[in-house]
């Protein structure tokens, strides 16, 4: 055995706590989740069944803590888990799973499949069987700050452009300011139009903000390879930015997975509570709404549907919100089919956007938001994810559809009143 396969299989065993231990004894194997899974549903191939995903996981923990187990390894009747196995298992891991959580969802006997695989990246990271684009998003984010290279003087001179184009000035490291806002690399890289609306509409509420030089990036790459010593560095920058600026609450961008891990996650990766608290965007511009602050002109004619990030809606909960937003600045808003809770994912949460090789499995899985989307003949896609928008761009580009994506919180500011940009 490797040193390295050695230490995964230590790191698998290690993480099998008391509820993986019960949900892979009281799993039923119904076939439930696999029809939950897009993978599954558009591929109907059996390997895509989420909980045969983690058939090495539970042949460890029937080998090492059950009698049954224990007497098939020593009659050589359970074969152990190989290097070469755990290579092949990088595919169903993470190409193929997006931590969506719908599978969890209709287990019937309340399995958290989602909470299972992500235990299961932590030994598949561990015995280097993590796909090589989260590798180098995980060190990028660890080296430089944020997963796609971005520094600080790009953020710099996104700001500057915000502040000409909208002759608003764009705060930074304001000490006592209600809001810290975070950003992700793809925010400022593909979509810097996001912080031109946070401006707009923070001076339309009479809110203070400000954005951290320390602490800019929200996008947790430790979170998707399965590394919690990561996750932990880049929750503890945030926390940090956030107690030195001495704010009140930090706002989450339109990004799942960043939500998930500060929102969630980030007390128990630090071990103590926040100073402060944690809302996505589309909770903070949700709050602005029942407070009277959102003032807006005019209404989209289009025909609007919403796609919910599977982080946001399904494990966050944040769904009426979004529909109360778009409903202010939408007069023809259309839910597609399994909308809300049970949405479908856009196939490139957990990492999975960021995997080379798994882009024609990730087409192939798009077939399901396509037929939502076939049902319904939207003009245009709002969303409220930037990782979910280039995911869906890149799936209706390569079905041809003609369907613009554009992002909830831009689509509001555009609602409101433009003013007098300095000479």
């Amino acid at each position: 055995m490797s040193a390295t396969l050695e230490k995964g299989v230590r790191v698998i065993k290690e993480v099998i706590d008391a509820p993986i231990a019960s949900y892979f004894n009281s799993c039923v194997h119904c076939g439930l989740c696999a029809e939950a899974c897009l993978f599954y549903t558009e591929t109907g191939d059996p390997k895509y069944t989420p909980i045969h995903k983690l058939e090495p996981m539970r042949r460890i923990y029937e080998q090492e803590y059950t009698l049954l187990g224990r007497l098939k390894k020593m009659a050589g009747l359970s074969k152990p888990v190989t290097d070469a196995e755990l290579k092949e298992w990088q595919e169903l891991v993470y190409n193929s799973c997006t931590l969506c959580g719908r599978c969890s969802v209709v287990c019937p006997v309340g399995n958290d499949i989602v909470y299972m695989v992500r235990k299961f990246r932590e030994g598949m990271s561990a015995s280097g069987n993590a796909p090589d684009g989260i590798k180098g998003a995980a060190h990028r984010t660890v080296t430089i700050g944020s997963p796609m290279g971005v520094k600080l003087p790009a953020v710099k001179a996104q700001m500057k452009h915000v502040e000409t184009d909208y002759g608003i000035p764009i705060p930074l490291d304001a000490e006592g300011a209600e809001y810290m806002v975070m950003l992700s690399s793809m925010e400022i890289i593909n979509f810097p139009e996001y912080l031109g609306a946070i401006a707009k509409i923070m001076q339309q509420a009479g809110k203070s903000w400000t954005l951290c030089s320390t602490a800019f990036e929200a996008t947790n790459a430790g979170m998707q390879i399965g590394n919690s010593d990561i996750a932990r560095v880049i929750v503890s920058r945030i926390v940090d930015g956030a107690e030195r600026l001495k704010v009140k609450t930090v706002i989450s961008p339109e990004c799942g997975h960043a939500y998930t891990a500060l929102r969630w996650e980030g007390a128990n990766l630090i071990g103590r509570p926040f100073t402060f608290e944690v809302k996505h965007i589309i909770e903070v511009l949700g709050e602005f709404q029942e407070q009277g602050l959102l003032k807006t002109d005019g209404k989209e004619t289009d025909r609007l549907t919403f796609h919910d990030p599977c982080q946001l809606a399904r494990r966050g909960g944040v769904i009426k919100q979004p529909r109360n937003l778009m409903n202010q600045v939408a007069a023809n808003f259309v839910e597609m089919p399994d909308a809300g809770f049970m949405n479908w994912c856009c196939g490139g949460g957990g990492g999975a956007s960021a995997i080379e090789e798994g882009e024609e499995l990730r087409l192939e899985a798009f077939k399901k938001k396509k037929s939502q989307l076939e049902a319904v003949k939207p003009d245009r896609l709002v969303t409220a994810c930037a990782n979910c928008r280039i995911v869906l761009e890149e799936g209706l580009e390569h079905y041809q559809m003609d369907i613009p994506v554009v992002g909830l919180t831009e689509m509001i500011a555009e609602h409101i009143p433009e003013m007098e940009a300095k000479p």
